[in-house]
């Protein structure tokens, strides 16, 4: 039956095709010197392979259980490694088609090696990230995807590929996209991918023994109609379910905006806000989620930017009755906004944060962010970076305040070929954590390396 409505939607939309990666409108062409020749490209470009080696060097101390009196699995250090190989064909300016592999392992860890158990990134032997067929040119009139692909929009705080987990995200899906040269739309539907070691990863598209019967669906606006904005979105997800405990059917609605420092003398300022209305797992959903910020991007040497932004989220009041407050995060790269250390999403939460970058040279930038929590309620959880681990059981009467971050980043692009990126953060544990078990800080640090060909 799912299988049955993917491909009749194909086939309805084939007849007037577009896709993209992102709902971006388009930007103005610049011109620019032509890039290398690149050697791994064939028959005049229309066969193109491409190959990319990440590893990345992890050690954490208390980061799931703030309990220095503890040796937990989690305590400890470990390799991630990720290894991709592409092979696009482009026969004609309309037709693209594209296959991605992916093998992904972590190495020398006492976690176990599945994907998401005590926080595990787990192994995923070789199988297929991506797979597609694109009619059309995202970048002009209309275009349609349809297969295993990559879904992104907007800042990515509730859909994006999540590029920092190693075995990241992707969705079989079909895409329909029209893009002009002030907007574009795109409208799909899709179910994420499953990854599970030692089988082909399935979405509940195709897996029919899933019970969970998945199928998020969605129409994304993305606009250049605010001349001081970089971009003016808004957008409609739509997320359908089987739950243990009831079905899940909600929809979410936002917008987002993003101040132009070029326009702006230098200034800046972004906003997202969305409301989610529905049922989640057989109970009634009002949920919402703001984010806001501001701040100034200096044109002096070492390019700094300095920011602030608030983040915030109400949560549910009552875990008893049969409403839901707590905000749906969906599928989220949430790594990059709430703290490196992912003990956060988007859900009952009051988060400022103090945000700097500086770029000492075209190849180095730095960045420093300091980060304080709040629940909203600690009549709901405190929710870990994937929006449904709690931190610690709901605690009434706990103190709100959860702690801090401090997050030091240093990014350096030998060249198109080659990045390296090092990191170290320290959580200060606050007083929700004492009042609810034990309240030591936590560290994380991190060093990667990564080639593409």
């Amino acid at each position: 039956m799912k299988t049955t409505f993917l491909l009749t939607l194909a086939l309805a939309a084939a007849v007037t095709a577009h896709a993209g990666d992102s709902a971006k409108a388009p930007a103005a062409p610049e011109v620019a010197p032509a890039p290398p020749p690149n050697p791994l490209s064939f028959m005049d470009g229309k066969l193109v392979f491409d190959f990319e080696e990440r590893l990345r060097y992890e050690i954490r101390e208390n980061n799931f259980d703030f309990n220095s009196g503890v040796d937990s699995l989690t305590d400890d250090s470990w390799l991630l490694q990720r290894a991709r190989l592409d092979m696009m064909i482009k026969p004609n300016s309309w037709l693209t088609i594209y296959a991605q592999g992916q093998d992904a392992r972590e190495i020398d860890s006492d976690r176990p090696n599945v994907i998401g158990q005590l926080g595990a990134e787990g192994d995923d032997t070789f199988d297929l990230l991506e797979g597609w067929v694109m009619l059309g040119d995202p970048a002009h009139d209309f275009s349609f995807k349809v297969g295993r692909q990559k879904l992104s929009y907007g800042d990515q705080r509730l859909v994006g590929p999540l590029e920092w987990l190693n075995p990241s995200r992707a969705f079989d899906a079909a895409k329909l996209r029209y893009a002009s040269s002030t907007w574009s739309l795109d409208l799909f539907t899709s179910s994420v991918v499953n990854f599970e070691d030692g089988s082909f990863n399935e979405s509940d598209f195709i897996d029919s023994s899933d019970s969970r019967n998945q199928i998020f669906s969605g129409a994304y606006l993305a606009t250049q109609w605010v001349p001081v904005n970089s971009t003016t979105d808004f957008y409609l997800f739509h997320l359908n379910q089987d739950t243990p405990t009831g079905g899940t059917n909600f929809v979410t609605l936002g917008t987002l905006w993003k101040g132009d420092p070029k326009m702006l003398g230098g200034f800046f300022y972004e906003t997202e806000m969305a409301v989610q209305f529905g049922d989640v797992g057989g109970k009634s959903l009002t949920a919402f989620a703001g984010h806001w910020g501001a701040g100034y991007q200096f044109g002096s040497a070492w390019k700094p930017r300095l920011g602030v932004q608030y983040n915030y989220s109400p949560g549910d009041d009552d875990a008893s009755d049969g409403d839901v407050g707590t905000f749906q995060n969906l599928f989220p790269t949430n790594h990059m906004f709430y703290g490196f250390m992912d003990t956060t999403g988007w859900a009952n939460m009051n988060n400022p944060q103090v945000n700097l970058t500086l770029q000492p040279t075209e190849k180095l930038k730095l960045a420093v962010d300091y980060r304080l929590y709040w629940n909203e309620t600690s009549n709901d959880a405190w929710y870990r970076v994937n929006g449904t681990t709690q931190v610690r059981d709901i605690s009434p009467g706990a103190d709100k305040f959860r702690g801090s971050e401090l997050d030091l980043t240093a990014a350096y692009k030998v060249n198109k070929n080659l990045s390296f990126l090092v990191g170290y953060s320290h959580f200060f544990a606050g007083s929700y954590l004492s009042d609810t078990g034990a309240g030591d800080d936590a560290d994380f640090g991190y060093a990667q390396v990564q080639i593409n060909f």
